[in-house]
């Protein structure tokens, strides 16, 4: 890192801040003794305009529409690689030598299997509970059930419990989805891949085979590859913020999964794909994109623009051409929701308004659409979507854990409220 100073001129006094510069990105002024010299915070809602993390993990630029993970651009880890070995690079920084990945992935699938007690955990839900509230539950009683890898002072406890969460969370999301169909749950298997394992866990039933489809599997490898990590987000936020506790990891992953169910974070292809199929055929496109375009009409396209991504959302190629070859696999390559969204595509890349604003398809707009081509509900998105990110959240976490300099959260606030009063007694208000 280089630094040089920013001046800061309050009333008739000077104060100096680093600025410091990272590998790549936006440089940042370092105010963590702004407090200390002035008497003042800076107030940022949001945080938009706030560095709270120093990473070495994923970069983002929104403005040319690049995600790196680990340097790494998206597009060719999702082209050339796979989920387990992106998991790898997540936490430990660089890409596996064949035998590194081979252990690692060889260690990920004998962890797959969850105690035997939690079974009776799920049985606590009702039938029609939804899919994120299960995995939410689950996720935070792990702690319950693996006592010996809590302590996050010690690095092996640390590195079994990263391993299980990554290994175990495809096991609690896919037995989420049979509890609430009433089927019996699929145990996983060591002879299959990652992303097989969960589709055969989600899908199979014990009256007959089930055989995984390699385009399918691999469809589900990329999702899980795009989601896997997206920077300092509300949800990896929550994690860091819950970890500077010093919180067990599963009740920090549990706490991401939390805040990943919100509809304004993990929700939105759900959303994208319930207005595709509101939209219904391509004729009715028009109607939708001028009711899009009228500020008095509540009515808002889904799966467009994106609060980081300024420019098309590199993910989002990956997954349209995903989606044309789960269709073709499935026989349902003119699917007249896949033809609305591919004109949709086009003018949202051609049209002045949305050129304009720059409200290009994000990975949301397709993402749902495969899901639902695959056979998933629209309340098991979110929850795959938990799926994925968990190797982002425990890589994070990782690292946050492993920073000397860490501390506790402790944001600050603009306080509006009432200054200091007498308490009155209740006769006399």
């Amino acid at each position: 890192m280089t630094e040089k100073n920013a001046k800061l001129v309050i009333g008739d006094k000077t104060y100096e801040f680093p600025i410091i510069s990272g590998s790549v990105g936006p440089d940042v002024i370092d105010i963590r003794t702004l407090y200390k010299q002035t008497g003042l915070f800076t107030f940022d809602p949001g945080y938009t305009s706030t560095g709270s993390t120093e990473s070495q993990i994923t970069y983002i630029d929104g403005d040319e529409g690049t995600l790196l993970y680990r340097g790494y651009p998206i597009e060719q880890l999702a082209e050339k690689s796979n989920f387990v070995e992106v998991a790898y690079l997540l936490l430990n920084g660089e890409l596996p030598t064949a035998a590194e990945y081979d252990k690692f992935s060889e260690t990920v699938i004998r962890h797959t299997m969850l105690h035997e007690q939690i079974v009776k955990f799920y049985t606590g839900f009702r039938r029609d509970a939804h899919p994120m509230a299960i995995t939410c539950g689950a996720v935070g009683a792990m702690s319950a059930f693996y006592h010996d890898s809590t302590d996050i002072t010690d690095e092996k406890q640390r590195e079994i419990a990263t391993i299980r969460l990554i290994a175990k969370m495809p096991t609690i999301v896919a037995w989420a989805y049979k509890y609430s169909i009433g089927q019996p749950f699929v145990y996983p298997r060591n002879d299959l891949d990652f992303a097989s394992n969960f589709l055969r866990m989600c899908f199979a039933v014990p009256a007959e085979e089930y055989e995984v489809s390699p385009t399918l599997a691999r469809a589900m490898d990329r999702i899980f590859t795009l989601h896997a990590d997206h920077e300092q987000n509300a949800s990896t936020s929550t994690v860091r913020l819950a970890g500077s506790s010093h919180a067990n990891p599963f009740a920090c992953i549990a706490a991401g999964v939390a805040s990943l169910w919100g509809p304004a974070h993990g929700g939105a292809n759900e959303a994208a794909l319930m207005m595709l199929r509101e939209i219904g055929t391509p004729d009715r496109i028009p109607e939708y994109v001028a009711r899009a375009k009228d500020k008095s009409d509540p009515f808002r396209l889904m799966g467009f623009g994106h609060r980081v991504y300024k420019n098309y959302d590199p993910r989002a190629k990956v997954m349209q051409e995903t989606a044309r070859e789960v269709l073709a696999e499935l026989g349902v390559e003119n699917n007249p929701t896949l033809q609305v969204a591919q004109q949709l595509e086009k003018i949202a890349l051609e049209d002045e308004y949305f050129v304009e604003k720059k409200l290009y398809p994000n990975v949301d707009f397709y993402s749902g659409i495969i899901l639902d081509a695959i056979g998933f509900p629209t309340s098991m998105f979110t929850a795959i979507f938990a799926l994925a990110r968990t190797v982002g959240w425990v890589s994070q976490w990782k690292e946050m854990i492993e920073d000397p300099t860490q501390k506790i959260g402790r944001p600050r606030q603009l306080y509006t409220g009432s200054d200091s009063r007498d308490y009155t007694d209740i006769g006399t208000r």
